[in-house]
């Protein structure tokens, strides 16, 4: 980048800022069904726009994404307790609807 006339810094300033972690349950997810029993302030859905569920945690401050595949993207953490956090919590939240 030198060579380009850009400015560089000695030591280059690295932050882990966010974390994308994908994880499969290894079943199907019945995205209703969670639309029809869980408080619709976090949870956006509208499968004709997008197919996943979003799940918007407030703490720690992530977003899920869940799919009727079985996968959940989890992103937002700023490193990796933020996202056992957010397992533990969907776990908690979703494990007797799906």
């Amino acid at each position: 980048m030198k060579n380009a006339g850009i400015t560089c810094f000695d030591e280059p300033r690295v932050a882990i800022t966010n974390i994308v972690c994908s994880y499969d349950i290894g079943n199907k997810i019945n995205l209703n069904k969670i639309v029809m029993t869980l408080n619709l302030e976090n949870i956006e859905y509208e499968p004709e726009q997008f197919p996943g569920l979003v799940y918007r945690i407030s703490e720690p401050k992530i977003v899920a994404l869940l799919f009727s595949s079985g996968k959940i993207i989890l992103t937002g953490g700023k490193n990796m307790e933020d996202i056992k956090k957010g397992l533990d919590f969907l776990e908690q939240k979703l494990g007797s609807i799906m």
